[in-house]
């Protein structure tokens, strides 16, 4: 490995095991662990100033994610990305948050739909602004609220263990609708669902936006 070293982690609050985890996963999302590069267990150990159970604890989670590839008695290394995945995991996401908002729009209270909308506001004002940034750290950011509003532990699990390998998968998309007006009618269209808690209007308004409907 010839990466600048990883920052030790502080597991205050939080398991050493995911703490981790998110360390050696944000390195590969920022390049500080290359696609290709080899994983040594001991080195990265040391550098993140933990033994190396929870090190090869998290390896073994990144593999299961697709973010680190694994041979036996041969190597541990960060796979390359797969452009061809980008479709795929966008397809899946869609389709999760689908049913996501059916359950969050039924089981809100109206603290989190407040919330909720706001953060819609900001996404239809960046979408109004062609900002393409801004349109996918707020949608981001709205899908976990929204996740937590769902009150459904399995799907809080399942987009928190796939979240490093949505972003980097997801890293070149572009929205489905170009136009910027047509694409902001689409949001607030969703905003429109959720405020009347529709959830299945909410859920054909998502993926109408993105192509899936």
């Amino acid at each position: 490995m010839t990466t600048v070293p990883l920052m030790p982690v502080d597991p205050r609050g939080t398991v050493l095991g995911d703490e981790v985890y998110a360390a050696i996963g944000e390195a590969i999302l920022d390049g500080r662990l290359k696609p290709g590069e080899h994983l040594r267990d001991q080195e990265l150990a040391r550098w993140l100033g933990v033994s190396r159970t929870p090190v090869r604890e998290a390896l073994q989670r990144l593999e299961r994610t697709g973010l680190v590839e694994v041979a036996p008695n041969r190597y541990t290394r960060v796979t390359m990305p797969d452009p061809g995945l980008i479709g795929e995991t966008h397809e899946f996401v869609v389709l999760l948050l689908g049913s996501i908002v059916r359950l969050a729009a039924d089981r809100i209270s109206d603290e989190e739909l407040d919330d909720v909308l706001g953060q819609v506001d900001r996404v239809i004002e960046a979408s109004r602004s062609d900002d393409r940034m801004g349109i996918i750290d707020g949608s981001a950011r709205l899908f976990e609220t929204l996740t937590l509003a769902a009150r459904n532990r399995p799907f809080v699990r399942v987009m928190r263990e796939a979240e490093l390998v949505i972003r980097r998968n997801l890293a070149g998309w572009h929205p489905y609708v170009e136009c910027p007006v047509q694409r902001s009618a689409g949001y607030e269209e969703f905003r429109a669902a959720m405020v009347e808690r529709d959830g299945e209007r909410a859920e054909r308004a998502l993926r109408a936006q993105h192509g899936l409907s």
